[in-house]
């Protein structure tokens, strides 16, 4: 089964592939993913903290675009507006892919995640999710819990996902 198709421009991403992080912070890139990472951005991704969960966020150069557009539109005096900013925006880095499909994590934000050796890359439509091991298998748990205690009928969009 196809990983990825083309959707308009956008690539869409899914799949969860447990990758090692190297001592120097390095991760290598699944294989399925590269040829498409390099026609979209040219392996030109921005890694980011995600304000609601401890992993990081690998975004094409073109997706984070989007997102730094909207983070323009955003105030500067509204409370959490401004912490939306500051953690997206002041945690970014440009993390370009070598020539053998690596990305460099920087240290900081290995430190955010709790990256150490062990990690989950999972595909989320314009975006990547880079987990620990142990807290992507956390996070799955707390998930199926709620999902199975949730009442889907109460969100129109979430009955389509009815099965």
């Amino acid at each position: 089964m196809e990983k990825y198709q083309i959707v308009g421009i956008i690539i869409v991403f899914s799949g969860a592939t447990n990758l090692q992080i190297d001592a120097k912070g390095r991760l290598a890139m699944p294989t399925r993913h590269r040829p498409q990472l390099q026609q979209q951005c040219c392996g030109r991704l921005v890694c980011t903290v995600d304000f609601q969960s401890r992993c990081l966020l690998l975004y094409p150069e073109d997706q984070w675009q989007v997102v730094a557009e909207k983070l323009m539109k955003l105030s500067d005096t509204q409370p959490i507006e401004r912490a939306m900013k500051r953690m997206l925006l002041g945690h970014a880095q440009e993390c370009n892919m070598d020539k053998n499909g690596r990305l460099l994590i920087p240290a900081s934000l290995r430190t955010f995640a709790e990256l150490d050796k062990a990690a989950v890359l999972i595909g989320q439509l314009n975006k990547f999710e880079l987990w620990n091991e142990a807290l992507w298998q956390q996070q799955l748990d707390d998930s199926m819990q709620a999902l199975q205690s949730a009442d889907l009928s109460d969100s129109q969009r979430l009955q389509d996902f009815s099965l």
